[in-house]
């Protein structure tokens, strides 16, 4: 039983593959929120120029 809690002590393979999923997960929630609010920036620009030529 010692050996178990020391093995899963020492094994850190597990923690680097939750840590590169949790980076991942926050670059995705910023790219999400940086290009929601890219798009809405150009849908808005795109209809003024649109309104400013009919």
């Amino acid at each position: 039983m010692l050996n178990r809690v020391k093995f899963f002590s020492v094994e850190d393979s597990g923690a680097t593959a939750i840590e590169y999923a949790l980076i991942a997960s926050l670059i995705a929630i910023a790219l999400v929120t940086i290009l929601t609010n890219l798009g809405t920036r150009l849908s808005a620009e795109f209809s003024e120029v649109s309104s400013a030529l009919k």
